[in-house]
């Protein structure tokens, strides 16, 4: 990630350039191999599991394998008057889903 030398603002990698959204002011990246480029996703949303997690063990059919069992997590993402999300990490496929208060 880089900010912006004349704003301050975040920075987009644009082939082999970093450009600003917001004034325009652009550099060039650099070494490559220092930079990943991600798809836009919330960071918070990004679970790396294992063979081992410390997440709680819920019954929850993953739609994906049909597993009857998940690991599960909350988190909120949406505004602070709305109720928190739940997220769902099947305990055979490691399909991940959500759930939502509606």
């Amino acid at each position: 990630m880089e900010f912006c030398d004349e704003c301050g603002s975040m920075m987009k990698a644009e082939d082999g350039i970093w450009e600003c959204g917001s004034c325009g002011y652009t550099e060039p990246k650099g070494d490559a191999d220092q930079y990943v480029i991600t798809d836009d996703q919330e960071i918070g949303e990004v679970i790396e599991s294992s063979g081992e997690t410390s997440l709680p063990e819920t019954d929850a059919r993953c739609p994906e394998c049909g597993n009857d069992r998940a690991h599960w997590y909350m988190q909120q993402i949406r505004a602070a008057d709305e109720s928190e999300t739940r997220f769902f990490i099947c305990t055979e496929c490691e399909h991940k889903w959500r759930e939502d208060d509606n």
